[in-house]
């Protein structure tokens, strides 16, 4: 009988004798397999761990993927956020964060649960639990990591994402690959959300290396465009501005959509390159159009990221003054801040913007406690909501979006309803006191020549 290693290294045999030092066991097959001391074990382990957080590692990861029989799940985890940390407070007290979720997700595990860390802020976890228990220690795990972390001045909430996938029958590489997949669906499905793998992100996998591959150079090969969707008045339906949406009309790929492209212009640091294109088309067109005296607006949207570039204000300025175009008819429309850490900075940018003379605003407001929290903070002109507010339109009730037009008029805002689809819609928005709505009930998404016919249209009746 020949004795191999699992690791693929010889057997060690005792100095004196050149026996075997452990004798192999025989399993129930009847295959050799050599049984190691837990001494060196744990040992070796030691010697793997991450030096940070004292977790096993990848490597130590898949070797027990591989060892392991039977159900289980694997978890891996991404905590977001811990950039900005870092940026503002410095690296030593991002790693004290990094050992308080190291601490937590510890503490959330059950003592025959592996807690690796991956790499950055990317930890997994390999528990012999099955499908229904992993999803239950998945929540538990979300909701610890987002209690507020301690801060030198203050505290900080990091937000996770968390993908699952079943560990019975795959090879180790790809149950990890699986979860990983899993995780990157949970993202773009939102924060602090936990996802299943299932055969149909293979497909999602594909694209997003398709993405990755074509949007460099994209800028350069002249494959970015712009359409606009009007925001009109609701009392009289005359347009008052319009939205820029960005098309990437790939000769591969077809068009593709902001919700599929920012993401990866973000993860290949190209936001700020599109973005810069964004602005530049927008004045540009801004220029082309006249807005007859009535102040007719356009509005380009940013990412949070975006926007605390340190050079985004002087370059909005440098827009604006190339293509002579009046500081007030740009509206820098962003999302809420995903982070604590990011609000700060996004002040200090919407205020820079508002000393030009830009109008700014906030795109997807919730009404949520967290969202009212951060308003009262945030330098905006308007609030832009979703037609959720309305609730059941034309049932002449309308509460959420009363309180938000009314928390608009207390705070001098201009309240806009997006994403109205349906006459009902528009009249509850209308009924509700808002005085400007936006969506396929309205007007849809058109390009520059044919919103300047349309533009021309509404014109030549006013005369």
């Amino acid at each position: 009988l020949q004795h191999h290693r699992r690791d693929h290294g010889q057997p060690e045999r005792d100095r004196g004798s050149g026996e075997l030092a452990h004798r192999p066991q025989m399993t129930a097959g009847g295959e050799a397999r050599l049984r190691e001391p837990v001494a060196v074990v744990d040992g070796r382990r030691r010697a793997a761990a991450d030096p940070l957080t004292g977790l096993p590692t990848r490597r130590e990861l898949l070797g027990e993927l591989g060892r392991r029989e039977g159900a289980g799940a694997l978890l891996v985890v991404d905590l977001y956020g811990l950039g900005q940390v870092n940026e503002r407070f410095g690296r030593p007290v991002g790693d004290g964060v990094l050992v308080e979720a190291t601490r937590r997700l510890r503490a959330g595990c059950d003592s025959g649960d592996l807690v690796v860390r991956l790499r950055g802020s990317e930890f997994a976890v390999l528990t012999g639990v099955g499908p229904v228990l992993a999803y239950a220690l998945s929540t538990r795990l979300l909701a610890a990591l987002a209690e507020p972390y301690p801060l030198p001045d203050g505290s900080a909430r990091l937000w996770a994402s968390i993908g699952l996938a079943e560990t019975a029958g795959g090879a180790p590489e790809d149950v990890l690959r699986q979860a990983d997949l899993a995780r990157r669906r949970a993202v773009q499905l939102g924060r602090d959300r936990v996802e299943w793998y299932d055969a149909h992100l293979e497909d999602q996998l594909v694209r997003r290396l398709d993405l990755e591959r074509e949007l460099p150079g994209a800028v350069a090969r002249g494959e970015l465009d712009l359409v606009y969707q009007p925001v009109l008045s609701l009392a009289d339906r005359l347009p008052v501005g319009t939205e820029a949406l960005l098309r990437w009309r790939s000769r591969t790929l077809g068009t593709v959509l902001p919700a599929e492209l920012v993401p990866v212009a973000e993860d290949l640091n190209l936001v700020d390159e599109v973005g810069r294109w964004v602005l530049d088309r927008a004045c540009r067109q801004l220029a082309d159009w006249s807005d007859g005296g009535r102040g007719f607006w356009m509005s380009v949207n940013v990412t949070p990221r975006e926007l605390i570039a340190a050079d985004f204000v002087p370059a909005t300025a440098a827009a604006l003054a190339a293509y002579g175009v009046a500081p007030e008819r740009l509206v820098v429309e962003v999302a809420e801040p995903r982070v604590a850490t990011e609000l700060p900075t996004v002040v200090t940018r919407l205020a820079g913007l508002r000393s030009l003379g830009v109008r700014t605003a906030l795109d997807g407001f919730r009404a949520e406690h967290a969202s009212l929290a951060q308003l009262r903070r945030l330098p905006i002109d308007l609030l832009k909501v979703g037609p959720h507010l309305l609730g059941a339109g034309g049932d002449g009730q309308h509460p959420l979006v009363d309180v938000v037009v009314s928390l608009g008029d207390r705070l001098g805002l201009e309240v806009v309803v997006a994403g109205l689809e349906s006459d009902a819609q528009v009249a509850a928005a209308d009924c509700s006191g808002c005085r400007y709505g936006q969506g396929f009930a309205l007007a849809r998404p058109a390009t520059a020549e044919r919103v300047e016919a349309w533009l021309e249209e509404f014109r030549s009746t006013l005369r």
